[in-house]
Parts: C-alpha cells; structure tokens; sequence
C-alpha cells in the first residue's frame, strides 16, 4: 500500500486537523506516563490456586502499596486483612461477615479503603484507560469514587453513594469488583514463560485467568508443546500427556476439565491387568480428584498400558524418523524376557516388572488390538476437544517459542550451545541454524504444523516436530541428553534416571555467553537481560537465580509442589516496573481450609536492578508504537495543509468537505 493510500485511509479515522491534533495531544501525553508493571512467571505446572494468589497478590506489590498508604494508620493486622480482602475478596467477606458486630459498618470502611489502594494503582495510567478497566456494572461508582477531591459538599455526595450501596445490599458485589480491579490494574502486563502444563492438576484453570486477562503472552515451554502436538492428534504426544497425567492422579482435569474420554483406556487396563498390582505404577496423589476419585489400584493399571502404549508409538516415530537421532530410545526391543532384564546403553539391568503381555518380542513396537482401540479413543477425544482446541489456539494467538519485549529476551528452555561456547548448529525439519536464526525457524515451523501442514501432509505427522521438541537432545526447550521416562519405570538402578543438562546451563554462568545471546536477538545487552524457566533453582544448596553477573535470570523457583523439596521454596516472581527489576521469591501457598480461614505469606524482594531513571511508556515498545502513530499523524496534518487531503467537518449532524 502506498503511504498515500494509507494516509486517505487514516483520514477517514482523523477527517480534519483538529481531530488529528486532539490524537497527537493524547498520545504525547501516554508517552509522557511511567512505564507499567510487567510480570513474570513461568513453569506454572498446571498449579493454578497458587499461581492467582501470585497475580492477584502482585507479588507482594500490592501489600507494598497498602503498607506506604496506611503503614502509619491501620495496625498491622487490619493491613494483613486489607490484603486478604484484595487476594480472595469472596472467602475474606464470609470471614468478615461472621466476626464483625456491625457488617455493614465494616463494608463502609472497606470500600474506603479499597478505593484508596485502587487509586494508588492507577495513578500511572490515563483515565480513559482505567474506565476501560472498570466493570460494567460498578464502574460508574468506582469511577466516581476514584476521583474524588477534599471538597466538603462532594465528601457529603460521595457518603451517599457509599450508604446506598449498603443500603440496596451491593457492597459485597461492590467490594469484590474493586478489589477484582486492584489487581487487574497492579498487573499492567503478564508474560508467561512456559509450562502452564505438566503434573498440577488445574492447567485448563489457568488457561481460562489467562484469556480472561487484558494483556498477556506467553513463551512455550516443552511440557506446553506436547499438549499443542497432542491437540494435532500427535500418537506420542497423546500418550505422553495422558501418561503424565494418570500418574499424577489428575482425572478431574482429563475427564471434566476436557472432556477427554478415559474409559476405554480402563477398562482395557483393568481387563490386562486385573491380577497385576502393578506396584511400580502407583499415582502421586498430590491432590485428590473430587468429581472422579478413580482408586489408585485401578489407575496404576491405566498408568502401565498407557507406558507401554507411548513406548511403541515413540518406538515406531523414531524408526520412521531416523533424522531425529533417537534411536537410543528404542528400548522394548532390548528387553530380554527369559532372563528378566534389559540392555540399556550397553549395560545389562535386572527389569522390575516383568509382566508385560501386550509386547510381543518379536515385534515390539505394534499395537495390540486393544491398544489400538484405547488410541483411537484418546485421539477422537482430544482432537475434538472444543475447550482444549480454543486453549490451544489461545497459545498460538498470545503465544510463541521467544519473545523480545522491551529490551529484554524471553525464553522457557535454553539455546543450543557447544561445550566450547559456541552456538550449535541444529538440523531440524531438513534446515540448519543456530541461535536465534534456530529459534525463529522452529516458531515458524510449529505454526505451519499446527495451522497449515501442507497439501496431503496429516496433522498428526506435520506435529511430530513437535513431540520431537519435548524431548529431543538438540531441542531448546528440552535441554537435556534424553528423557529417562522408561529407565524411572523400570530399572532400579538411579543411575540409569539421570537427564544430563546441555551446556548452555553452565555457560550462562558467564556474562559473556549472555551477552552473546542477548545481541544475536538483536538487542541491546547494556541494557536487556535474559529471563528464563525450565530447571528449579536449587535455593536450598545455595544455587542463585541470578546468573552471569545479573545479565541472566531462572525464574523457575519451584511453584509446583513437585518441585518444592528441591528447591526450598514455591516458585518466582519478576517484576519490572518504571523504578527497578525485582525478584520475589514465594513460600508455600496455603489453601483455603475447612474452616474458611486462610493464610497469606508475603514474598521476599529482592532488587535486581535499579533503573538510572524513571522509564517512561516513550522507552518502551509500545512507546515506539506511539511515536510511529504520531509521525503517521503529522504527515497526515501535512498533506491537510497542502490541500493533497480534503478535510472533512461535522455540520448539523453530518460531514461536510471544507474545501
């Protein structure tokens, strides 16, 4: 399109000088405001509870505010509660409710107070852009509330609006929006850095907060690009993330969260294994089903056959995919079922469950019959999965394998690398590159997967790629020499579960590495860091999340309860606001109990990095953005002054040329 074009087409939008100098007034002046808060979170591992009360909470951002607002008048308990009231207003309310003498007394001074915090979160943006956020049904009062002065005659206006609130029994509906909107507002931006899936047992939850959420996008990681090849009708990731999600007791989620049909899957399972304990299969039952409490008994025997089931159909990818270099892989064929052991990596091990009658040792990798029904049940089920299909999609729109975003680099797993600290030279898919080149090659070739595999390609195939990126050694977002799924299951010996990590982990130590990587993504490392997820950060042994000299970030702190023995705490927070970068570091999340009370920790922060001044929204990317609009603007008010544009003015209700 020509820039004349373009210009005509813009005039229609700005149709005279006024219109298009109103815009520039206002866009100078967004430019003109700080910065808004980005957060950073990742490796989510489906543990949805804990991964809210971290956005609704701020991180700790919002007990800040309520700290620098009331830190002189409220005692530390009220302040305490405060909090609780903007983390979980419903639960906080029914507490309330039952403890105060006077409700309603309480609920007047609440929404006080709330709209305090709430102004205090706001003050950075305009205030078309806060009543954009306000909710449709309170905004008008929240909004009135908000921008008030000291004035004695509006005092005496806004105390009426506030007693007939209470008086029409809308102050709990009240109460909860604004504290709904503190926390929207207290997060102007969320950036997600994979493995929203994996063992917790609400993915489907958090996918749901995060379409709900205005301004948000996400960075792939392994555990997310299984469920998205799973969603093609991928056979070994199907397998896969049902495997992982049997042993982990989340039935809840498979059945009701997604409808995904598991029946055929046990029913086949128990009528295999009926006699078979299968001891070795037993679920982690980290937190119990509550639409579908499947006995352990039972789900031990579908854990076994949908193993077994993903080892043959890996088996069979990798022998038709020999590219993949996988073959290490290939271990049904090494059973020896006479002697009950397996030749893994030329060492002989004794196999721990020998009971194994869907294999048939002289062509291990086909599927039996009843195998084969249980996939065709399983792909029918996903494929067709209206929720999950819309919660991938959601990761396809808001999401992608890196993303730059305000001078930083955002990643999940790592970037290949020699042992010698150059980048590696990768060949997936038929092409070779490294780096940053490598990454932009796959995010292409996963959106073709997914959206076009190309004329008589199935879907299924075209998503191999991405059953391949969940596990293979040269995968960034793997990281590691080989996934030891079947030696956990089956050998004894630990020594045979051990992932060795790719080189790239022990050279981002140096800040030279990081450097490296930040100007391969074209950005500037005096000023950009890496931010990064994938391997817990091992805080009780001491190991820091800040590497090669602060230039490089792991924020995988250990949000799964999986995870949490290892690294001592619950998981990571980052923030970058208009002042500084900050790390929180979380403790356990608590749950509501029985009894409706609920414990809230407050994070650790830590500051990263301060800024040498305020960052303003004209720095940023967005800013950019703005900055184009106003030049596009300027032209336009241009070509109004030569007349090469006729303006056009309202009269009388329509639109009149003026030339």
């Amino acid at each position: 399109m020509s820039n004349n074009k373009y210009l005509e087409m813009l005039a229609q939008k700005y149709p005279n000088h006024r219109s298009v100098n109103t815009e520039i007034v206002n866009l100078r002046a967004i430019l003109a405001l700080p910065k808004g808060t980005e957060y950073f979170l990742s490796d989510l591992h489906g543990e949805y509870d804990a991964f809210q009360y971290f956005v609704r909470s701020a991180s700790g951002t919002i007990k800040m505010k309520i700290d620098e607002n009331f830190g002189t008048i409220l005692s530390a308990t009220d302040r305490e509660q405060l909090a609780a009231l903007i983390y979980d207003p419903v639960n906080e309310l029914k507490r309330r409710e039952a403890a105060e003498d006077d409700f309603n007394a309480w609920c007047s001074s609440a929404i006080y107070r709330l709209i305090i915090i709430c102004r205090a979160v706001s003050n950075k943006y305009t205030r078309s852009k806060v009543r954009r956020i306000l909710p449709d049904n309170t905004g008008y009062i929240m909004d009135e509330l908000m921008f008030a002065d000291d004035d004695d005659n509006r005092q005496k206006y806004y105390q009426e609006i506030i007693d007939s609130v209470i008086e029409f029994r809308i102050a709990k509906t009240l109460i909860i929006e604004i504290a709904n909107t503190i926390s929207d507002l207290a997060v102007d931006h969320l950036h997600i850095i994979g493995d929203i899936f994996d063992r917790g047992p609400k993915p489907h939850k958090i996918m749901d907060f995060l379409m709900s959420r205005r301004s948000v996008d996400i960075q792939w990681g392994n555990h997310d690009i299984v469920w998205m090849g799973a969603a093609c009708g991928n056979r070994p990731c199907i397998a896969n993330i049902v495997r992982m999600n049997v042993s982990y007791n989340n039935f809840d989620m498979l059945e009701y969260g997604y409808g995904i049909n598991l029946r055929p899957l046990a029913t086949r399972a128990q009528q295999i294994y009926g006699d078979d304990p299968c001891t070795g299969f037993m679920p982690h039952v980290l937190e119990k089903n509550r639409f579908d409490p499947i006995p352990e008994e039972l789900a031990a025997k579908m854990h076994k056959m949908i193993a077994i089931i993903q080892f043959k159909v890996e088996g069979q990818t990798i022998m038709t995919h020999p590219e993949y270099k996988l073959d290490h892989r290939l271990l049904l064929d090494k059973i020896d079922f006479e002697n009950g052991t397996v030749n893994c990596y030329g060492e002989t091990y004794p196999i721990k469950d020998v009971n194994l009658p869907t294999i048939d040792p002289k062509d291990p990798y086909r599927l039996t019959p009843e195998e084969e029904q249980v996939m065709v049940a399983l792909e029918a089920s996903i494929v067709n999965s209206a929720k999950l299909q819309e919660h991938i999609n959601f990761l396809y729109s808001h999401g992608s394998l890196f993303t730059t975003c305000n001078g930083n680099l955002l990643f999940h797993g790592c970037i290949p690398f020699t042992e010698d600290g150059d980048f590696m030279e990768v060949t997936i898919g038929g092409k070779t590159n490294h780096g940053a080149a490598l990454m932009k090659q796959l995010d292409r070739s996963l959106r073709e997967a997914y959206f076009n595999p190309g004329e008589g390609v199935d879907k299924a195939d075209a998503a191999n790629i991405m059953w391949y990126l969940w596990l293979g050694p040269d995968s960034p977002l793997f990281g590691k020499d080989k996934m030891t799924t079947f030696e956990r299951l089956f050998i004894e010996d630990k020594a045979t579960h051990k992932e060795h990590t790719v080189p790239y982990y022990k050279l981002i130590n140096d800040k030279d590495i990081c450097i490296k990587i930040i100007r391969d993504f074209d950005l500037d490392p005096t000023k950009g860091i890496i931010l990064n997820g994938h391997v817990p950060v091992k805080i009780k042994d001491g190991e820091s999340p800040i590497k090669g000299e602060g230039k490089l970030i792991v924020i995988d702190g250990g949000i799964s309860k999986a995870y949490q023995k290892t690294t001592g705490i619950a998981g990571y927070t980052f923030i970058f606001n208009s002042w500084f970068m900050a790390l929180s570091e979380h403790e356990p999340y608590h749950p509501l109990q029985p009894d409706g009370t609920q414990e809230f920790n407050n994070p650790n922060i830590v500051t990263t990095m301060t800024l040498p001044e305020r960052m303003l929204i004209i720095d940023t990317d967005i800013g950019k953005l703005l900055q184009s609009q106003i030049d596009d603007l300027l032209q336009l008010n241009a070509e109004f002054r030569k007349g090469a544009i006729k303006e056009v003015y309202p009269k009388r209700g329509k639109y009149y040329s003026k030339n």
